[in-house]
């Protein structure tokens, strides 16, 4: 993996408040706030700054802008939601471009645990919990804000893990 721990011990104390807020809201409304969005995008446009050097900082801005008309293009296509959209662009330039294959399969990895975890807690008594989230009723619609924010923060760890 291209991201290093040094990068991802500046990264990551920003990102998890943010992407536990982005599973939280998506879980519990179906939704992924933009004001979520836009935070990790601005996490990203100040701490990048520091973390990467210039031209990779740069680049990494592209990342964004493809993902986003990609996501754009899949929300049309009916394939995901627009929150999840704009939040798959907005974590985007936080993952290296080596890391893609990776980060794909963490991906798969990550919405797996989800609609596992989800589709338990969904089922049994634990919904008691927290008993008026929309996605327990959301029919086959799934919230992926939560594997997608699980994702980018596991990415984010595995540096610090050694």
């Amino acid at each position: 993996m291209q991201m290093t721990a040094a990068k991802a011990m500046w990264l990551l104390p920003f990102v998890a408040p943010i992407c536990l807020w982005v599973a939280w809201s998506d879980l519990s409304k179906m939704k992924i706030p933009n004001r979520a969005v836009l935070a990790l995008v601005a996490v990203f446009a100040i701490v990048g700054l520091w973390v990467f050097p210039l031209p990779v900082y740069l680049w990494r801005w592209s990342h964004l802008a493809v993902l986003l008309v990609l996501g754009m293009l899949a929300n049309a296509a009916g394939m995901m939601g627009a929150g999840d959209a704009k939040f798959i662009a907005a974590a985007a330039p936080f993952v290296a471009i080596e890391d893609g294959g990776p980060m794909m399969m963490l991906l798969a990895a990550t919405i797996v645990v989800a609609l596992a975890l989800h589709s338990i807690v969904r089922f049994t008594a634990l919904r008691q919990l927290a008993p008026n989230w929309a996605s327990w009723t959301a029919g086959r619609r799934f919230p992926l804000g939560f594997p997608l924010a699980l994702a980018l923060v596991v990415y984010l760890s595995v540096p610090l893990l050694g």
